[in-house]
C-alpha cells in the first residue's frame, strides 16, 4: 500500500488559498509577504521531493503547476521527473503538459483508492484543496505535512473539509518552530 501525503502551507486559521500568489484573492502571496525568509523552514520541501515517488494533483493545481514548474529545474528536479496523477472529471488527455513528465488522469476517488492500494512509494499531494477535502472525507490521506504560518487570513479556501465527519485521530510525529514563527507539523493519521 502506498502512503498519500497532503503537504501544504497553511495559515494558523486553516487557509491554504494563494500561498505563493494568484489573482483574485485578497491576501495573495501571504507566505512571502507575512514572514521573514528562513531557509530552514523550507527544508521539508526538499525532504518531500526526495521521499515521494509520485505527485497527485487536482485539475486546477495541475494546470497551475505544469505551467511553471517544468522551467524550475533547480528548485523541483525530482518533482519534474516523477509521475503525476491528476484527479479530474473534466481534464482531457490532450490538455496534459507535454514537458512535465508522465501524467495520468484519474476520474474518481475510487481511482485514487486503487492507486493508493497498489505498490510503490509515497504520493505527495500539492495544492488541490477541494481534492484534499474529498480524500479526507473518504479517509484516504495517511499523513499531513504542514508548514503553519503565523498569520490569520480569515476568508479563503481551507485545508480541511467542513463536512461533518467521524473523528480522525492524528499522531504528531515531527515538529519544529523556526526563527520566523513558521511551525513544521507532521501528522500521521491513526487508523
Amino acid at each position: 500500500m502506498r502512503t498519500l501525503i497532503a503537504t501544504s502551507f497553511v495559515s494558523l486559521d486553516g487557509v491554504v488559498e494563494a500561498p505563493g500568489g494568484e489573482p483574485g484573492y485578497r491576501n495573495s502571496g501571504w507566505t512571502v509577504d507575512t514572514v521573514d525568509f528562513d531557509p530552514a523552514a523550507y527544508e521539508l520541501k526538499g525532504t518531500e521531493q526526495a521521499e515521494a515517488s509520485a505527485m497527485l494533483l487536482g485539475r486546477h493545481s495541475y494546470e497551475s503547476f505544469s505551467a511553471v514548474w517544468p522551467s524550475m529545474t533547480e528548485e523541483f528536479p525530482q518533482y519534474n521527473a516523477m509521475p503525476k496523477f491528476v484527479l479530474s472529471t473534466t481534464l482531457r488527455e490532450k490538455d496534459l503538459a507535454t514537458n512535465w513528465g508522465e501524467s495520468t488522469i484519474l476520474r474518481s476517488v475510487a481511482d485514487v483508492a486503487r492507486l493508493r492500494a497498489g505498490d510503490g512509494g509515497p504520493i505527495s499531494i500539492h495544492g488541490s484543496a477541494t481534492m484534499v477535502h474529498s480524500l479526507q472525507e473518504h479517509q484516504l490521506i495517511d499523513q499531513y505535512n504542514l508548514l503553519v504560518f503565523p498569520v490569520l487570513l480569515g476568508a479563503g479556501k481551507r485545508l480541511f473539509s467542513d463536512t461533518s465527519l467521524d473523528a480522525q485521530k492524528l499522531k504528531l510525529v515531527d515538529s519544529q518552530v523556526y526563527s520566523n514563527g513558521i511551525q513544521k507539523n507532521i501528522f500521521k493519521v491513526q487508523r
